[in-house]
């Protein structure tokens, strides 16, 4: 029997470095505290602290920037609630297999972010006109046993991205500092595309007039369709419209009458329109009930269908989510050799005694 004020534990997938889940089927809220966060690492976690934290500006720019903590916290600040979706959530779900961390459905959380636009810092430094990216780079590092060298955890993003006002350094998370684990005491947030773009624990920012070849830019989160070379591959960037169903859980017993389901759904352009759910198999979709539809650009929105049931058996429920953007969840997922990107129809299997 479980004890009355129970509660879930992140699911470990790896220990070092620290790969953990959502435990996302339990939580009912659409903010998640940081304990549940899920947790992506490359590398063991920095050692750094914000006593004497400095954060440069550099590269193809007119004026060369050091902000410290306190400039940055001193200036006009924007928060924004957003998903966090790792670009391998799902991971463990694709057929054929693939290599990579065995992501079920928890590499995904959401929560306030409260910064300084990215805008806003790299216009202090002046972009010069041949500048073509901006390079963000963390505190951590470690070593790529693919290229037997010693790597620090860096991206990229293009102009148009960098300078949306979405993008925003963030400093806060729920109201609070953004824990050490998230990547306290600076976070890029970039809104509507997978996490791995949101850098943590912000070392450097560069300018460079060309395209960013660091390994987790070419070789890690880009989508390879092919599963023995390198052709068509393009690069990992927005979040696809998805779905998951949160209650009841895949293979649970449940009793005639009415069941609630549950879920949320969620994309990286534009807001979710609509959630529908089947019992047929795709035969038929019916319509859930859709919970903050409206102002939820950038985060999930929660679904729920009142189910009547009288017949006994088993039964396969479904859900798919379409976007304002006009993007339906597919049937079968986009399958790469990386295992990035799972976004076909969430399906479960329950049984009705």
């Amino acid at each position: 029997m479980t004890k009355p004020g129970a509660k879930p534990y992140l699911t470990t997938r790896n220990i070092e470095p620290e790969n953990q889940e959502t435990p996302i089927h339990f939580l009912r809220s659409d903010t998640i505290d940081y304990p549940y966060f899920y947790k992506r690492n490359h590398f063991p976690y920095p050692a750094l602290t914000a006593l004497h934290y400095f954060l440069p500006i550099i590269g193809l720019v007119d004026s060369p920037v050091l902000f410290s903590l306190r400039d940055i916290m001193n200036m006009p600040s924007k928060t924004i609630k957003a998903v966090l979706e790792c670009s391998g959530n799902k991971r463990n779900l694709f057929e054929p297999k693939v290599f990579g961390e065995q992501w079920e459905k928890g590499a995904i959380s959401q929560g306030t972010w409260k910064g300084v636009s990215l805008k806003t810092l790299l216009a202090a430094s002046g972009i010069r006109e041949e500048a073509a990216e901006v390079v963000i780079e963390g505190h951590d590092f470690g070593e790529r046993k693919d290229l037997d060298n010693v790597y620090a955890y860096a991206r990229s993003l293009p102009l148009n991205k960098a300078l949306h006002p979405d993008t925003i350094i963030a400093y806060e998370y729920n109201g609070r500092p953004i824990p050490f684990k998230h990547g306290y005491p600076l976070r890029l947030i970039v809104p509507g595309w997978y996490a791995m773009a949101s850098v943590k624990w912000i070392k450097q920012i560069t300018f460079i007039d060309s395209k960013f070849a660091g390994p987790f830019q070419t070789i890690d989160y880009v989508y390879y369709p092919n599963k023995t070379n390198d052709e068509q591959a393009f690069p990992v960037t927005g979040i696809h419209v998805n779905s998951t169903i949160q209650k009841p859980l895949n293979m649970e017993i449940l009793n005639t009458g009415t069941n609630v389901i549950k879920g949320i759904a969620w994309t990286g352009k534009g807001r979710i329109t609509r959630v529908g759910i089947s019992f047929d198999k795709g035969e038929t979709w019916v319509d859930t009930e859709l919970k903050n539809e409206h102002n939820a650009e950038y985060q999930w929105v929660s679904w729920s269908f009142t189910w009547f049931v009288t017949e006994k058996g088993e039964y396969t429920i479904m859900t798919r989510a379409a976007d304002s953007c006009r993007r339906v969840q597919p049937m079968t997922p986009f399958w790469n050799r990386k295992g990035y990107g799972y976004n076909a129809i969430d399906t479960i299997k329950v049984k009705v005694e």
